[in-house]
């Protein structure tokens, strides 16, 4: 991936530059191909940031073929798996003003269930996740760049963090 320049690298920690659309895009599809039932993706940052952008890639990771757009309006679209792989739970939290509202959302359902669960603004819900996640914080970072914060809680996501630091190098 020569458009990612690693910044900073630990057990439990990765923070990537992405130099533009394509590779954050790239970066998340590594993570969709490795991904399994019940693994939870946060995703934190800005409007504009590019959290939908890196969930596209996801699915693209996944073999998921519909266009996945952001759910906004409706908190949560369902992307069935590509040749025989997970659904993709897509999660917009942008619009829920408790956590209260969350739980009625049937958050809980996704979050435990088959498919992968990927949640733009998942801030909003921290008490409400599983202790092991991996969360990605993403940061505009100049013109079409962003800044990618990885955290793994968890051996899983510490080996998804891992597969994901081996594809950028």
């Amino acid at each position: 991936m020569g458009e990612v320049d690693e910044v900073k690298v630990g057990k439990d920690v990765l923070t990537l530059v992405s130099e533009s659309v394509e590779a954050t895009r790239a970066i998340a599809a590594r993570l969709g191909r490795r991904a399994s039932a019940g693994d939870v993706i946060c995703l934190e940052g800005e409007l504009g940031a590019g959290k939908t952008t890196f969930i596209q890639g996801m699915g693209e990771g996944m073999g998921i073929d519909a266009p996945i757009t952001s759910p906004s309006f409706v908190l949560v679209r369902e992307y069935p798996g590509g040749e025989g792989r997970l659904p993709l739970y897509h999660i917009d939290l942008y619009r829920i003003g408790s956590v209260q509202e969350a739980l009625l959302l049937g958050l809980e359902d996704y979050l435990y269930g088959e498919g992968i669960s990927a949640i733009e603004w998942a801030e909003k819900v921290a008490e409400l996740l599983p202790g092991e996640r991996l969360w990605v914080r993403l940061k505009y970072w100049g013109e079409g760049k962003r800044k990618l914060f990885f955290w793994a809680r968890g051996e899983r996501y510490l080996s998804l963090l891992e597969e994901v630091r081996e594809g950028c190098s």
